[in-house]
């Protein structure tokens, strides 16, 4: 993590786990371990559609950001189970997680796909967080740089430098996604630096060492400090760990260094 020049944000993703009525609960033990984590960086939960509005009212005028987990490419219209970008925004969400792994993978969500929702996420005033990553084929082949960059140049295809400023990158292999398996803090140290690259290329250096980008494979409360001490990586994009408040207040804590 570099502080000096770009935020550290570690957001929770729940995925579809959790009821509404639990919130409440997991809220209150978070805030209580973590009175004053706003000082070191940014927490988010990004939590199911159905849970949002108990996740605003939980964490209210707390230091802790709500998110959701994916959105329509489509502004409104004839979409019948589709959230739109707006809609999110109206609730009150300030973050939405975009191209996730399963997404893509389970969804068949394309590049093109992804590109579009991150547009009008971005015209409807969310901060996108854009994930990119390699399958352990593709890692074993050794086109991870490659496809990595045509995965973040392909999501930030005509994305203006203003609109960019509020783009999140994360570094999710897919290959350590929910396996318990996880990228070497070298290996995934190489490939975000790969990524500040690609974003150096399309913005210039200023705007690349101003990018926060995440990693998201499989962090947790044992390996995130020496995750997060590698100088590209500001922060971690969590799943399984985020959905018990004390494994994810302890990698939140792991970010004060």
């Amino acid at each position: 993590m570099d502080k000096q020049y770009r935020k550290t944000i570690i957001a929770g993703n729940w995925k579809m786990n959790l009821l509404a009525s639990g919130v409440k609960d997991y809220a209150d033990d978070l805030l209580t371990m973590i009175p004053n984590s706003s000082s070191w960086c940014e927490a988010v939960v990004c939590v199911p559609f159905v849970i949002i509005p108990a996740a605003l009212s939980a964490f209210g005028n707390s230091h802790v950001s709500v998110g959701a987990q994916n959105m329509s490419q489509h502004e409104s219209g004839a979409f019948t189970g589709e959230v739109s970008a707006l809609q999110l925004n109206d609730l009150g969400a300030k973050y939405v997680i975009l191209g996730h792994s399963e997404r893509r993978e389970v969804f068949g969500e394309t590049d093109d796909i992804i590109n579009k929702k991150v547009q009008t996420a971005l015209q409807q005033g969310l901060s996108p967080i854009v994930c990119v990553g390699e399958s352990l084929l593709q890692r074993e082949i050794g086109i991870t740089d490659e496809l990595v960059s045509y995965q973040v140049k392909s999501a930030l295809y005509e994305i203006d430098a203003k609109d960019f400023e509020k783009v999140t990158i994360a570094y999710e292999p897919i290959w350590a996604i929910g396996t318990g398996m996880t990228a070497t803090p070298e290996d995934a140290q190489k490939t975000c630096a790969v990524i500040r690259n690609v974003v150096g290329s399309l913005y210039g250096a200023d705007m690349a060492r101003a990018t926060s980008i995440l990693y998201g494979g499989s962090m947790n409360d044992k390996n995130a400090n020496e995750l997060l001490a590698q100088v590209d990586i500001d922060g971690g994009l969590i799943g399984g760990a985020s959905l018990k408040a004390d494994t994810f207040a302890a990698i939140i804590d792991a970010a004060k260094q």
